[in-house]
């Protein structure tokens, strides 16, 4: 029952299909727990769109104190496979930029896996893809955040562009000290119903609840990224959210390293969309 659970409903996916993507929601867990359903948003997005560029808002796990979103200095990231080369003309932009919004920190992606995780996974999709990795702290700005992202894309002229948002939902139990519907099955089910209060805010499009959410109920590691990736894909006309896949690492894992029920992190593969 628990791997059924993992599967995604091909009327979703069917639905993506007919409209122009702009972006969506990757988890960034060990590919065992969430490549595929991180797989499935990319191949899902892929049959609709190749951009140019791809911005991936990353969630920020670094324990450090950061009050506007990392850019990093590299020209290019080298990962499993090859290489993706940085968009350096939007990062020259951003940086340049008087609003406040961005700063070069590179110790906010020298330990970080939100991005590193999935660009592996974009270059199999769009090997010729420029990438732009930006780490977005939970913060009231995330929303201004992703608007000036793709106000730059557009100053620079990049004809087709994708914007990603790397976080993962809830992580409850005691290896998370959350844990207030207690261990167990009942409480992983609270979890998730934790993640789709969070969801719903999603696919309402409501860039500026998503942040005040997860600092209330502690639905997402990366509501700064999700709110700035919905915020982007809002000024190239997002009109829809679609869910394609809602799960937890209890599930993913349980057909090749089975867990007790005590302790999960919720995962979800989401599209935006015209």
């Amino acid at each position: 029952m628990a791997a059924q659970l993992c599967v995604a409903d091909p009327a979703r996916s069917e639905a993506v299909a007919d409209r122009e993507p702009l972006g969506g929601i990757v988890p960034h867990a060990g590919w065992i727990c969430s490549g595929a359903i991180a797989g499935e948003v990319l191949a899902t997005i892929a049959r609709g769109v190749t951009p140019d560029v791809v911005v991936v808002f990353g969630a920020v796990h670094t324990p450090f104190d950061l009050d506007v979103a990392a850019l990093d200095s590299h020209e290019r990231w080298l990962e499993p496979g090859g290489e993706s080369p940085v968009a350096s003309d939007v990062a020259v932009r951003l940086r340049e930029s008087t609003d406040g919004l961005f700063a070069v920190d590179d110790r906010f992606h020298a330990d970080e896996h939100a991005v590193e995780v999935e660009l592996p996974l974009i270059q199999v999709v769009w090997p010729a893809a420029r990438v732009l990795p930006v780490e977005v702290p939970p913060t009231d700005d995330a929303v201004a955040i992703g608007r000036r992202t793709a106000e730059a894309v557009r100053q620079c002229g990049v004809a087709r562009v994708m914007y990603l948002a790397s976080s993962d939902l809830t992580h409850y139990g005691p290896a998370y000290r959350f844990a207030p519907a207690g261990v167990g099955p009942v409480g992983l089910t609270w979890a998730k119903d934790n993640d789709r209060r969070l969801l719903d805010v999603v696919t309402d499009l409501r860039a500026e609840r998503v942040v005040p959410d997860a600092r209330a109920h502690a639905s997402a590691c990366g509501p700064g990224a999700i709110a700035a990736m919905l915020a982007a894909c809002r000024e190239h006309g997002a009109a829809r959210a679609t869910v394609l896949r809602h799960a937890n690492s209890c599930e993913t894992l349980a057909r090749v390293a089975p867990q007790p029920p005590d302790n999960a992190v919720g995962y979800a593969g989401v599209v935006v969309t015209t």
